[in-house]
């Protein structure tokens, strides 16, 4: 299954956000990618100045989608 969202704030290029899962023996496993084409300079020094805290927020991120289905009853759905 896969999930991609497009992010509607204002950047200087366009950037989207994926997960996708995928049966791994008994579970699951959660692959998440940030992509980004900058527009310009700019867009090319947001994404690297940037770099640092995506993978900070982005890694929480993933943690807690994980944690969630993790404790979320199998029928559930």
């Amino acid at each position: 299954m896969l999930v991609r969202l497009r992010a509607e704030m204002k950047l200087p290029g366009e950037a989207w956000i994926q997960w996708e899962i995928n049966p791994d023996g008994s579970g699951s496993t959660l692959v998440q990618q940030a992509i980004f084409y900058p527009r310009g300079l700019f867009g090319r020094l947001y994404w690297y100045v940037l770099v640092p805290f995506h993978g900070l927020i982005f890694a929480r991120m993933a943690r807690r989608i994980a944690d969630a289905a993790e404790a979320r009853p199998v029928n559930s759905l």
